[in-house]
């Protein structure tokens, strides 16, 4: 078939001219096909990886329920582990300390992080020369690749001796202060150090994600704000933190849920106290941390106490989930916020 189109001359005058249909050979079918299979391809892999978070959940669940029916509530309150013997009526899985702990860490190392991933996102974003954005994306990008086993060795041999003399500083000056009581005189593997390990890995973090919005502040604020004579600090503190703020808080979630799941770093830096919980003196020696806890009882432990890990990393897994749950709804909320 043939369709046709109309055509003016030079002239003025017009006339009717007929151009042949072009012919796709089947390549709109072809291209229909292929769209049908990769639409069907990425509902398998989003279902594949809902299936392997429900399997891992019913695993953990199903494995554990033994030593959490016998526990009951206090599995989750108590202070007591005792295992290793061989009557397992008299063994005992509590791990309050552990879970205690691993807050404590992750909130120290949010109030650590969090100002350095902001501003070092700021001035990537509204100061740097172009070159060395360039140059710092890459090396925050890079920086969150790296393995936790190599920050936490790095924090171990490097870290720590550095750390100590700041501890025994504070100490030194701001001892009268609950919190920077030391009575132990040993200030390594404190929740002091291993805070500050944690929050170093969860910079990239939240760097990258404070990064990517603030980069999508409309320009047209931007310059409205510079040309009522703000400048650039008000303009960036009046205008686009404002409208990245649930973006920034979104990121910051996630790197809470990446410093509660921690599990190689902490076990290098951190002294593990299995029953006794360290509430607020983070100078002191001693901390918790359920992963950690996992890796350290896993090897030697009877077959009722494997039942209490795995009880504790059920726990451990629920609370992240929800923690990330909450930071992608919020990163989503604040996406449709700025769209609106």
């Amino acid at each position: 078939m043939a369709t046709t189109t109309k055509v003016i001359d030079s002239d003025g005058s017009d006339h009717l001219k007929e151009s042949p249909t072009p012919r796709y050979f089947g390549r709109e079918k072809s291209r229909t096909r292929s769209d049908k299979a990769f639409s069907g391809s990425v509902v398998v892999a989003a279902l594949s990886s809902l299936f392997i978070l429900v399997a891992i959940l019913f695993y953990l669940a199903t494995s554990s329920w033994p030593a959490l029916r016998k526990e009951g509530f206090s599995f989750i309150t108590g202070s007591t582990w005792i295992g290793g013997l061989d009557d397992p009526s008299q063994q005992v899985f509590q791990i309050w300390p552990m879970l205690y702990g691993s807050f404590l860490n992750a909130l120290l190392a949010i109030i650590f992080a969090v100002p350095i991933s902001v501003l070092l996102a700021i001035f990537i974003v509204f100061i740097a020369p172009k070159k060395i954005a360039r140059a710092l994306t890459i090396v925050v990008d890079v920086l969150a690749a790296i393995p936790s086993g190599i920050i936490g060795i790095w924090g171990f041999l490097v870290f720590t001796p550095v750390a100590e003399g700041w501890a025994r500083l504070i100490h030194q000056y701001l001892g009268s202060i609950p919190i920077f009581v030391n009575n132990q005189d040993q200030f390594t593997r404190s929740p002091f150090i291993t805070a500050w390990v944690l929050g170093i890995m969860i910079v990239p973090i939240i760097t990258v994600v404070a990064r990517e919005v603030l980069a999508q502040t409309p320009q047209d604020l931007l310059d409205a704000a510079r040309g009522l004579g703000g400048s650039l600090w008000g303009t960036v503190r009046m205008v686009a933190l404002p409208h990245a703020r649930g973006g920034i808080v979104g990121g910051v979630m996630l790197g809470l849920g990446r410093a509660l799941g921690e599990t190689v770093a902490i076990y290098f830096v951190l002294n593990l106290i299995f029953e006794r919980v360290n509430y607020y003196r983070i100078l002191d020696p001693e901390g918790g941390s359920v992963a950690s806890m996992i890796i350290a009882k896993f090897g030697e432990a009877t077959p009722e106490e494997i039942q209490a890990l795995l009880g504790a990393g059920l726990v451990l897994f629920l609370l992240t989930l929800v923690v990330n749950l909450i930071a992608n709804w919020i990163v989503a909320r604040s996406a449709r916020e700025r769209l609106v």
